[in-house]
């Protein structure tokens, strides 16, 4: 896998070691867990979105965008990119894992 990844985490990582003034990296730390996981949800709706809308383009961009996010919640975490990689390749390990589908919800 390309390094543009661990490139990318190891600039969040220092600016939450080293707040810099104007950054949104920074921005995210200092209003907390909250609003990362704000953002990392409202990323993933916009994926989902441009997936239905079926626009190429526009879904590189969220999911660009939905991966920033996530690594700032990594970060905020202590998830390093190394235990992403090593569950990764976990489960690249396993086969027949076919999950069943879930019922549908007949009662709310």
């Amino acid at each position: 896998m390309d390094d543009s990844l661990k490139k990318l985490y190891e600039v969040i990582k220092l600016r939450k070691d080293n707040p810099m003034e104007g950054s949104y990296t920074n921005y995210l730390f200092s209003k907390g867990r909250d609003k990362i996981l704000k953002k990392v949800g409202e990323e993933c709706t916009e994926v989902i979105i441009e997936g239905k809308n079926d626009n190429k383009e526009n879904g590189i961009s969220e999911v660009c965008d939905l991966i920033y996010h996530t690594l700032v919640l990594m970060a905020d975490m202590g998830i390093e990119i190394e235990d992403i990689y090593t569950e990764l390749d976990r489960r690249s390990e396993k086969m027949g894992n076919l999950k069943s589908e879930r019922k549908d919800i007949e009662i709310l």
